[in-house]
């Protein structure tokens, strides 16, 4: 039987039961639109937690430290001596390595902040901490929400405050209902001024450090040789930040101020590291830890490791993000089974309309038999019924699912907009799992024909003709 008569003849069966068809194909569409509903939440949940990570600069960052702070079981039976110092050495090493775009340190204090109010005439004394901001972080969401402007340069004496900080200046009440400052209040802050004073450390040039003595007992000396000394310096408030930037994830997110990166390091603020550094030797300045920054987050596993060999602690979110991804993985699976059982649902459907095809179809089949068609025509001519339901059904089943994702994500966020938290898109239907739905749907409408189709081969055409 050639492709074209068995279409045609498939296609005017079909039309014959219009209602039972019809209602077989609604079954298919309903466990299609299932299963794409489901699945697309999970992608879609999938995605928006991959973009908000992804946009936090925390997928493309590795977090360095020094053994000495990070001390696992194994480095206890080193002597400190032996554990490489986090120093400007170390950095530049880092930052020259392939792929690495910018290694800054943390750089992070609680200092005295004056600040003279609307209608005050003496500055008010408050404590917080300042923390220092590469420019890499203006890509951060929790900018989205900046009111003013980022850092014009990375040595700006410019600040970023956050919110509930900007409460504390303007003397206003702790309100946990209403955080975010009016225009008003914004105005108040904005371009005005805030005094830092913090410690610095100073290095002594009264050349304390012991001449011919060994490389590190020199090194040691020259470390110890220095001063702490009282500073103030002005910046003006260019910004009022209302969520914390990194997620909250950095221990600088839990700053009051922000200052540009560059402007941070000039400020020489004492570091607990300065304190360590008397009793550990150190080539120049030392670092708590370092926030590296790769191009992109496929690079991460080889910077992390080419930092790790060079002796220092690294970790890098990545790590806690393979959890993530199983985690979504298994979600997927679940929502996948099931949506699919309303699928199997259906798939009864299509049994049930095909044997009851051959039932009213007996003496048409015994008729194509004696006509010369073969056991193979028969079943062919039975699979194409089958695969017309699936296509059918999982046209109609995909684009029910695709209403229903974007009623559901469409309802979500009317509710979300009632509680001033910013709209979310929570579903996805990429091609792929349009195909893989439409795929899926006409493998099972085939297999559902397996049944049917032997049966009505194996029907002998004399026993048909007699029956009728």
């Amino acid at each position: 039987m050639k492709a074209h008569d068995l279409m045609e003849l498939a296609g005017r069966n079909l039309r014959e039961a219009v209602l039972r068809n019809s209602l077989t194909t609604l079954g298919i569409s309903v466990g299609v639109a299932s299963l794409v509903a489901m699945l697309s939440l999970g992608i879609g949940l999938q995605q928006m937690a991959t973009k908000r990570l992804g946009r936090s600069g925390l997928f493309d960052t590795i977090f360095v430290s020094s053994r000495q702070e990070m001390r696992t079981r194994e480095d206890r039976v080193q002597r400190s001596s032996q554990i490489k110092p986090l120093d400007d050495s170390a950095r530049r090493t880092i930052e020259k390595l392939p792929g690495v775009t910018e290694a800054n340190p943390d750089i992070r204090a609680v200092t005295e902040l004056r600040f003279v109010g609307p209608g005050k005439q003496v500055a008010d004394s408050h404590f917080g901490m300042i923390a220092g901001l590469p420019g890499s972080a203006r890509s951060s969401e929790a900018f989205d929400d900046l009111q003013g402007d980022y850092f014009s340069a990375p040595s700006a004496e410019e600040a970023i405050i956050m919110g509930g900080f900007g409460r504390e200046l303007l003397d206003l009440p702790n309100d946990p209902v209403r955080i975010k400052l009016t225009a008003v209040q914004v105005k108040q802050l904005l371009g005005k001024e805030i005094t830092i004073r913090y410690a610095e450390r100073q290095q002594s040039s009264s050349g304390n450090a012991a001449t011919g003595a060994a490389p590190d007992t020199q090194v040691a000396a020259e470390a110890m040789d220095f001063s702490v000394v009282r500073k103030e310096r002005v910046v003006k408030i260019i910004g009022i930040l209302e969520s914390e930037p990194f997620g909250g994830m950095r221990a600088s997110s839990q700053a009051s101020v922000f200052v540009p990166i560059g402007f941070a390091e000039m400020l020489n603020i004492i570091q607990p590291t300065d304190l360590r550094s008397l009793m550990r030797p150190a080539k120049g300045k030392t670092y708590q830890s370092l926030s590296v920054r790769v191009t992109k987050p496929g690079d991460v596993s080889r910077v992390e490791e080419e930092i790790k060999k060079q002796g220092f602690f690294a970790f890098s979110m990545l790590d806690a993000s393979k959890n993530i991804s199983r985690f979504f993985a298994l979600l997927d699976s679940f929502l996948g089974i099931f949506g699919s059982l309303a699928l199997a649902v259906a798939s009864l459907g299509i049994v049930n309309t095909l044997v009851m095809a051959i039932l009213e179809r007996r003496r048409e089949i015994g008729i194509m038999k004696a006509l010369g068609a073969s056991d193979g025509d028969v079943k062919r001519l039975f699979f194409v019924e089958a695969g017309c339901l699936g296509i059918v059904g999982g046209a109609l089943g995909v684009l029910l699912g695709w209403l229903i994702g974007k009623a559901i994500n469409f309802g979500t966020n009317i509710y979300l907009s009632r509680h001033d938290i910013p709209n979310e898109t929570f579903w996805s239907v990429p091609w792929w799992l349009v195909a893989g739905a439409l795929g899926f749907s006409i493998v099972v409408s085939l297999v559902s024909g397996l049944y049917p189709a032997s049966r009505a081969a194996r029907l002998d055409p004399v026993q048909a003709l007699r029956h009728d």
